[in-house]
Order: C-alpha cells, then structure tokens, then sequence
C-alpha cells in the first residue's frame, strides 16, 4: 500500500475511535477490501447527497463521508483528501485550544 493510503488508513481508524460503537462497526465492515462494491456507489451516493444539502433531508456532512468512502479505492483522491483532513482536524484542534483559552480567562 501506498503512503497515502496507509494515512488514509490511520485516519479512519482514529475516526472509527471516535464515533460511537454502531457506526464504527458499520465503517469497519465498509472498509474491507470485498466491500468495494458497496463502498463506491454509496460514496458515491453521499458526494452527490452532499452537494445537494440545501434539501431538506440531506446535509453537508454527506460530502466529507463520501469523498472518504471514495478515497479508499480511488488512489488520485487519497492526497487531497488526507491534506483536508489533516488541514481540517489541526484547524478543529487549534479553535478548541483557543475557545478553551478564552473560558480560563474569563473572556
């Protein structure tokens, strides 16, 4: 495996840490090798669920989950998409540090 692809790996195991057991159970069994067939159209599903968020029942965070999904089997995507997730968890990282530094202070 590339890289890439063992960041990718990494990231969704800290993900797969971090949401609760239903759901880190079901990306588990999505991330196996003979899921594939699941996994693409289903990224699939959620990029273009995503792109349509301003629908009632679809959200946002359908595209980041896709392109995830996506990434796993379709090499060009997993640089772009461990860098904005890398890019993305250091941004979340830093407003925590800086929101909690604000309520120690009194602000």
């Amino acid at each position: 495996m590339s890289k890439s692809g063992d960041r990718l790996n990494r990231l969704f195991d800290r993900l797969e840490r971090r949401v609760p057991r239903l759901a880190a159970g079901w990306l588990a069994r999505v991330r196996r090798p003979e899921a594939r067939w699941v996994r693409i159209p289903l990224g699939i599903l959620l990029v273009l669920g995503g792109i349509f968020s301003f629908l009632p029942v679809l959200g946002i965070w359908m595209l980041p989950l896709g392109l995830l999904l996506l990434a796993v089997d379709l090499i060009f995507l997993q640089g772009p998409i461990n860098n904005a997730v890398l890019r993305g968890s250091r941004i979340w990282t830093n407003w925590q540090r800086s929101r909690r530094n604000r309520k120690r202070d009194g602000k």
